[in-house]
């Protein structure tokens, strides 16, 4: 059973870290995604969500709901979701590392994407799929650790 979570954050890590490798350029003066249109708010998470498409959203759906997968190699998966269970368990620290080396039957990203991107795709999901929530804590550290007494 934990070897089939493992295998589940790898492979929703894994997609994160594939859909920031494919970024796209632009020029400040060509820039559409962070322009503003009378009454609407730019998407801070344009770049994300375009790599996620490109990249995530053919195992983890377009809604990160998962589920199974057949890879061109004839490898059958099953996607985890990105917006319940285990996902909603794990610090972010557990999603770049998932990200970055891979395993489980996802790929690494850590020589396709780079560490903002990784970040940046941690956020998205957090945002897109899981409702802005707060993550877990990471481990070893207390949330009350930061806070000044009066």
């Amino acid at each position: 059973m934990m070897n089939y979570r493992l295998l589940r954050v790898i492979v929703v890590v894994a997609f994160l870290f594939t859909s920031g490798c494919n970024k796209m350029a632009t020029s400040p003066t060509t820039n559409t995604r962070t322009s503003t249109t009378a009454g609407t708010a730019p998407d801070r998470f344009a770049s994300a969500r375009a790599t996620f498409a490109k990249n995530c959203a053919s195992c983890h759906g377009e809604k990160g709901l998962g589920g199974p997968v057949k890879l061109e190699d004839g490898t059958k998966l099953k996607v985890p979701s990105l917006c319940q269970g285990h996902a909603l368990r794990h610090p972010d620290s557990d999603f770049v590392k998932q990200i970055t080396k891979g395993g489980d039957g996802m790929p690494a990203f850590a020589n396709k994407m780079k560490p903002d991107e990784i970040n940046d795709c941690v956020r998205f999901i957090r945002h897109e799929f899981q409702g802005g929530m707060t993550p877990p804590a990471e481990p070893g550290k207390s949330p009350m650790k930061d806070m000044k007494m009066n």
